[in-house]
């Protein structure tokens, strides 16, 4: 934003030419940029390097060109590495020079090195690490200029927020009331905590200036992205440092959902590069929202200067609604979140307010009638990962949770049940707890206090002396019902507040504010579970430093992003409570210490999905859920064929193992009635069964009965396939053994075209294409028998997953099975991905080609998780394998993974997830090629049931493969609680085979996600 209100005066293309080459000697072609009050110009001379041509008002002081000029040219030479625009001089040496027009007006003119990239404003979204880069360049721009001074730097600028209380005459040019009042608050906390600090704060040369459209942005492919650099050093001024950081955050809070997060991210980039003070720190809220209110108010006055003008408007707007988002911050959270950002303990003091605690703590009297210190306690894990609660949230709901606790406490003969502090947890399912509706969005998860389970009635004390703060029974908008806040001092004379929650309404109802309450007074008892919104009876212990004005409706749950902030808001209850370590369990490792540890001692090429990867410790249906207990929409895994931890399943698994588990050298009737029932899901010649524990061992054991029956050894597989990863399998996946680390093919491997007749060499909308497919397969066989070799078999997945989510066109299969027969091979089918009711249209893969196959191969899905596969052949090749060699798999078909098969057989049928497959899958595929016609950068939406794929390509014509995209877009969708992943011999196809449970809100969620994300993917192409 520019200090002058004057209106521009327009200057053409042509006189940009004209003056390019009289000043600098450069023949260029131009044209117009953006300019709110001079004339800016793209110039590009003939040899294609481009420049920006300046041309303002002669009007303008030279001093303040000069100084733009100067600060330029010192970045260039004190912070050579910042990707900032370079001042080129003119013919005569000079960084700037006056010239006349045409019509003989005279203007300032100069000319400054071209930047690549697209402006802040046109990019989505600003993730936390493209905007801590934006603050990390202001940062270093700062310090660069920190021994920079010139004499117009020293200028009056509204924009300058040590002279902001000049808003105060304007006031009134806001009409409404309540936003003239909003603006009003804000003024007056400058006024109070600002500027009575302003003789004492860092002042510099500052940019001053970093708002949408000043910030140039890369083109990247990942979600973070980077700040090239700024434009227009008009707003350069010499004023407060932490200004910097207030004015970017003021811009980096528009239109954010989360501004305070926003301002966050940027004031660490700062920081990082630029420490800020303490007392800096202090004042940025404030500012950040002065600077805010300057903008409201100037655009207030401008408009009856300039009534029409539409730039007033679209800066108004945007800065009205994040200073109301803000008004709903309380000012020292702020203050505790920017401390936080920037390395520092949240709370000043908070160090010394835990060790004083720790000190009390050790003669303060227990909060309940059994002691604490002695009492045997049994501390209960209710964390999102507890294998106590199970999988199933609603097993943790409040009415199982009670009778769970009870028994726990009398099987351990415990006379306090306690539940943790800092512990992620899914058992908060109220809307209170939710940022909205939408399942993936965080909630609030992290327990900040500290549960004591005990009978009702019992005596909840006094730990320390203290006074009655608060006293509230309203359950409807608290954490835990009933609840007293007691104000404490330290010997420090430093304020804090125990809270104790879920407590009877009869027992607090003599209770007064202002009482004195004497330490080890009993003043309430614990309520029943009706006065405990359904829990069990307990006490919710906390400690708070400070209560933030919010009372009573302070939070007893914290979400996880603000975890650290919270956790110093209110430090371990355990301080006072002085529970004995021992009956804690080791704390959990976070997700970097997992992350280290598994780097550490396990192998490199274990591949983790994600640029961030995922640290999953449940599974519920179609979701997984993180260690923070934030929801994930499983669109991807496979496997859970009918959702994470079925409960028939899980129950089957458990019943089972919790009798027998043993190998197959023994009868039992599991392993024979799953060969049964899956022998009659199959045609009639496939009738032979054996198991094995993985699709890989499966695969393998095809390969060897080929082999065995037909007395040849060369195998034929499809581009880019992949069937698992022992040796015999990698060495016929080119997936793998073309790829990195990969050996090339084996002599006895042949290789035919995949049947891909989007990217293929015969495309769709031919004829016969599945004939001419086939044909390769024919060649490769009229080869070797040419060479006297004869083939064992022909391997494919009946849609090829890897490869693409590839649909075979019609009559491939069929060709490919003729030829091969023909030539004394064996057809293998791997249905490892594709079975099972996936496609919805069948219950095989290859039913959908009309073919049967010799071999099928199962794995992964038929056991939901649990390890198991399966090879099913014809009696006449098994009569083969029956050689004399033993064959053996020790866990493979026992009677646990057989149990798990056939629960999953009857959940398919008694579900009925084919049909659900078929119908979900109809409808996600419509809106998929809704969106198709939306989006350009969706090539190609294929597949079947709840099997598809997107093929993302740079250009629908060539069909150029938009890997880069594809997988921005994966770890987009990951960030916004959505998993997919990428597959093809590109990367660039997004694959979809969620559990066959996926719902029409499901497909809704999905689909709505991926068009915003798709939006922003297609910003970011135009970069």
């Amino acid at each position: 934003m520019s200090s002058d209100d004057r209106s521009p005066q327009t200057i053409s293309p042509d006189e940009a030419v004209q003056i390019a080459r009289e000043l600098y000697g450069l023949e260029v072609c131009a044209s117009s940029l953006p300019g709110e009050y001079d004339n800016n110009f793209h110039v590009i001379t003939s040899d294609r390097r481009p420049f920006v041509l300046k041309v303002m008002h002669a009007s303008r002081d030279r001093a303040f060109i000069d100084m733009q000029c100067a600060a330029l040219t010192h970045l260039a030479q004190h912070a050579p590495d910042l990707a900032l625009q370079r001042v080129q001089l003119t013919r005569s040496g000079e960084t700037f020079a006056k010239t006349s027009l045409r019509n003989g007006e005279e203007r300032f003119v100069w000319l400054l090195s071209f930047l690549p990239g697209r402006v802040l404003a046109e990019v989505r979204p600003h993730t936390r690490e493209l905007l801590r880069s934006i603050g990390s360049l202001l940062g270093h721009i700062d310090l660069a200029l920190q021994d920079f001074s010139h004499p117009a730097a020293a200028r009056s600028l509204k924009w300058d927020l040590a002279q902001a209380a000049w808003i105060r005459e304007y006031l009134f040019h806001i009409e409404e009331p309540s936003r003239r009042a909003l603006v009003e608050q804000v003024l007056e906390r400058y006024e109070a905590q600002v500027m009575p600090l302003l003789p004492t704060l860092r002042k510099s040369a500052i940019y001053g200036d970093a708002n949408d459209y000043n910030v140039l942005v890369s083109s990247a492919s990942s979600p973070s992205r980077d700040t090239i650099g700024v434009i227009d050093f008009g707003d350069m001024h010499h004023g407060l440092v932490i200004a910097e950081p207030a004015v970017a955050a003021a811009y980096a809070v528009l239109g954010k959902s989360e501004p305070i997060a926003a301002a966050a991210s940027l004031v660490e980039g700062f920081h990082s590069v630029f420490p800020l003070q303490e007392t800096e720190l202090a004042i940025l809220f404030p500012l950040i929202c002065m600077r805010l209110a300057v903008s409201i108010v100037n655009s207030a006055h401008r408009k009856t200067l300039v009534p029409d003008d539409p730039y007033v408007i679209i800066s108004e707007a945007p800065a009205w609604e994040a200073l109301a988002r803000l008004a709903g911050i309380h000012p020292r959270f702020a203050h505790y979140v920017f401390r936080n950002a920037c390395g520092l303990p949240p709370m000043p003091g908070g160090r010394h307010l835990r060790q004083s605690l720790a000190t009390s703590g050790k003669t303060a009297a227990s909060v309940v009638d059994p002691d604490l210190h002695t009492a045997p306690c049994l501390v209960f894990d209710l964390s999102v990962a507890s294998t106590f609660l199970g999988a199933d949230p609603k097993a943790a709901e409040a009415p199982a949770l009670t009778p769970a606790i009870e028994r726990e406490l009398r099987m351990a003969h415990a006379s306090v049940g306690v539940g943790r502090y800092d512990e992620p947890r899914l058992l908060y399912t109220s809307p209170l707890f939710g940022q909205g509706g939408n399942p993936v969005d965080e909630r609030r998860t992290v327990h900040l206090g500290m549960d004591l389970f005990l009978d009702v009635g019992s005596n909840v004390r006094a730990p320390l002396d203290g006074v009655v703060h608060i006293i509230a029974d309203n359950l409807a908008p608290l954490d835990y019902g009933p609840v007293v806040i007691l104000k404490h001092l330290t010997p420090e004379s430093v304020e804090f507040f125990t809270l104790y929650g879920h407590l009877s309404k009869e027992s607090v109802a003599e209770l007064f504010i202002g009482q004195r309450v004497n330490k080890g007074d009993a003043f309430g008892k614990i309520g029943t579970t009706a006065e405990n919104g359904g829990w069990p009876p307990h006490l919710h212990f906390q400690i708070i430093s400070d209560l933030l004005e919010l009372n009573e409706r302070f939070p007893g749950v914290a979400r996880a992003s603000e975890r650290a902030i919270w956790a110093d808001l209110c430090p371990d209850p355990n301080l006072l409570l002085g529970i004995p370590a021992e009956h804690f369990p080791s704390e959990e490792r976070s997700l970097t210490d997992t992350l280290l540890e598994r780097r550490s001692l396990m192998g490199r090429n274990l591949s983790l999905s994600y640029e961030r990867p995922l640290k999953i410790v449940r599974g519920w249906r179609q979701y997984l859920y993180d260690d923070t207990g934030r929801a994930y929409l499983d669109v991807y895994n496979n496997v859970p064929l009918v959702g994470h931890s079925h409960p028939k399943v899980v129950d089957a698994v458990r019943k089972q193992l919790g009798l027998l588990n043993t190998n197959t050298r023994y009868l039992h009737d599991n392993v024979v009635r799953f060969a049964e029932r899956l022998t009659r899901r199959l045609p009639e010649s496939l009738r032979i069964c054996y198991f094995v524990n993985s699709g890989s061992e499966a695969n393998e054991l095809a390969l060897r009965l080929a082999r065995t029956h037909t007395n040849f050894d060369d195998i034929i597989v499809l581009e880019h396939a992949y069937h698992g990863h022992t040796n015999t399998l990698i060495d016929v996946s080119p997936y793998k053994f073309d790829g990195p680390g990969g050996k090339g093919r084996k002599s006895w491997v042949h290789v035919a075209p995949i049947a891909d007749d989007y990217r293929g060499i015969y495309r769709r909308g031919k004829p016969g294409l599945g004939i001419k497919y086939a044909s390769h397969v024919e060649e490769i066989l009229h080869r070797l028998q040419v060479e006297g070799r004869g083939t064992a078999a022909f391997i494919a997945e009946t849609m090829p997953s890897v490869g693409g989510q590839i649909v075979f066109p019609p009559e491939y299969l069929a060709a490919v099975y003729r030829h091969v027969r023909a030539a004394g091979g064996v057809c293998i089918a791997d249905e490892v991905q594709v079975g099972f009711g996936r496609l919805g249209t069948h219950f095989w893969g290859f039913e959908t080609q009309g073919v049967v196959p010799d071999i099928v191969v199962l794995g992964k899905p038929i056991g939901n998780a649990f390890p198991l596969a399966a090879v099913i052949t014809t009696s006449e090749i098994a009569a083969s394998f029956d050689n004399g060699m033993e064959f053996f798999s020790t866990f493979g078909g026992n009677p646990v993974s057989c149990a798990a098969g056939l629960a999953v057989l009857d959940v398919l049928e008694e579900e009925q997830l084919q049909e659900n497959a078929l119908r979900v899958g109809n409808g996600l595929l419509r809106r998929l090629e809704q969106l198709q016609e939306r989006h350009p950068l969706i090539g190609d939406v294929r597949g079947s049931g709840l099997f598809l794929g997107l093929d993302l390509v740079q250009d629908r014509a060539t069909r150029e493969a938009a890997t880069e995209q594809a997988s921005y877009i994966c770890n987009r969708l990951r960030e916004r609680g959505i998993l997919t992943g990428t597959d093809g011999p590109f990367h660039n196809v997004i694959k979809l085979r969620p559990p066959l449970i996926f719902s029409d809100a499901d497909t809704e969620l999905f689909v709505t996600t991926l068009d915003v994300i798709l939006d922003e993917d297609r910003a970011r192409q135009a970069t």
